[in-house]
């Protein structure tokens, strides 16, 4: 049975509850991971397809994630943010039995990818609605007034498991084969399950609920800055192990180590700032500074200069999407906060599923730094569409 839990007064049993939730984040984010660094391998290498169609591979997952961001914050709204997890961690068991049916399959290298494909739009699917159920579920837990905090101790769970997991899932690949990574995600999303079983929900909140579209129309120009600056983020996890392949360097695992360690870093130390400053101020400060690092990767004569170059990108996106997001929320109602977020995420989706395909289009003509030259760009775009929100919002 579902029941509201009071609002934590101090500051220590806000974390631990923050922890307990975003728990279910950092589960997926590792399982998202483990794959990352491995797959454009995998696919152009072993199964003999161009960059682009490695692209498009890792894209599906984030696409899926964006097709289905209304369903999900409708389930979560009405049935509750637990089933929302619930739902989401089958689908990463899934979706690491269908990985695992690639591998075996790689004989048959069109039906490997197709069934590696259905994978990943299983883990985006599965994604999207862990994504809003933790954050809901935190938010609805915590009160509005922890909002930013929420939201960025979800970034940091999610960030801080990729920059574990990119590693982590080379490592075993190089030991055990690629076969090992769908059986992984299954345990651990079933581990996952094992747990949430016993834990509390959160009452569903009555009252208005706005159509998904309504939502999306109220905080699209908060996304669609969101989505300019997260472009950079798809660009270096799709991309940068083929960039490392094509300058003759190793260690493309460590620069997604970098961005996430200085992501949780930015998020630890600065999280506060948004409540001090307001949303738009920290979003375009970090909007300039993860330009520099997307600069820096473009022009980077060497992998220690390519490591600044992610650690500052790291950096600088870590408070964008709270920053903004706590903006944007403050377009819905609080009986809607589920659609309000999945219509935020929108953006965050959209920017990932269309990094690929557009920077491998750059890539095959250009080369592979001029991806980060185009990302550098385009956040840029979003510092300046940000500071023109500012502007409205302060007359």
């Amino acid at each position: 049975m579902s029941a509201q839990q009071p609002a934590p007064s101090s500051s220590m049993s806000i974390t631990l509850q923050i922890i307990s939730i975003v728990f279910y984040t950092f589960i997926a984010f590792f399982c998202i991971g483990l794959p990352i660094a491995v797959l454009p391998g995998y696919v152009h290498g072993d199964l003999g397809f161009s960059p682009m169609i490695a692209g498009l591979t890792i894209g599906s997952q984030y696409l899926a994630t964006l097709l289905t961001r209304p369903s999900a914050g409708r389930l979560a709204d009405s049935l509750g943010t637990k089933h929302a997890i619930i739902y989401g961690l089958i689908g990463i068991a899934l979706s690491g039995v269908l990985t695992l049916a690639s591998n075996l399959l790689m004989h048959v290298p069109a039906l490997s990818l197709t069934v590696l494909i259905l994978g990943r739009v299983l883990l985006g699917i599965a994604q999207g609605l862990i994504g809003v159920g933790t954050n809901s579920w935190g938010i609805g837990q915590l009160g509005p007034e922890h909002t930013a905090r929420m939201i960025s101790w979800n970034g940091i769970a999610s960030y801080g498991a990729i920059a574990m997991g990119a590693p982590l899932g080379v490592m075993l690949v190089e030991g055990l084969g690629f076969a090992a990574l769908g059986i992984a995600l299954t345990v651990l999303a079933l581990l996952a399950l094992a747990i949430i079983r016993n834990k509390a929900s959160l009452a569903v909140t009555s009252g208005e609920r706005l159509p998904f579209w309504a939502a999306f129309a109220r905080v699209a120009p908060f996304g669609t800055g969101l989505a300019l600056a997260s472009i950079g983020y798809g660009t270096l996890t799709t991309f940068i192990t083929l960039y490392y392949v094509e300058r003759g360097w190793s260690g493309a695992a460590w620069c997604l180590t970098a961005f996430g360690v200085f992501f949780v870093l930015a998020r630890l130390l600065f999280v506060n700032s948004i409540n001090r400053l307001g949303g738009f101020r920290v979003a375009i400060a970090c909007m300039a500074i993860e330009t520099l690092g997307l600069c820096l990767l473009w022009l980077a004569p060497s992998t220690a200069l390519a490591l600044a170059g992610s650690g500052l990108a790291g950096f600088g996106l870590s408070l964008v999407y709270p920053a903004l997001g706590v903006e944007a929320i403050k377009q819905v109602p609080t009986s809607s906060r589920g659609a309000g977020l999945s219509a935020y995420s929108v953006f965050f989706d959209l920017s990932l599923a269309i990094a690929g395909p557009m920077m491998g289009a750059i890539a095959l003509h250009l080369g592979y730094p001029w991806i980060f030259c185009g990302a550098a760009l385009l956040s840029v775009t979003g510092l300046l569409l940000t500071l023109l929100l500012f502007r409205r919002a302060a007359y």
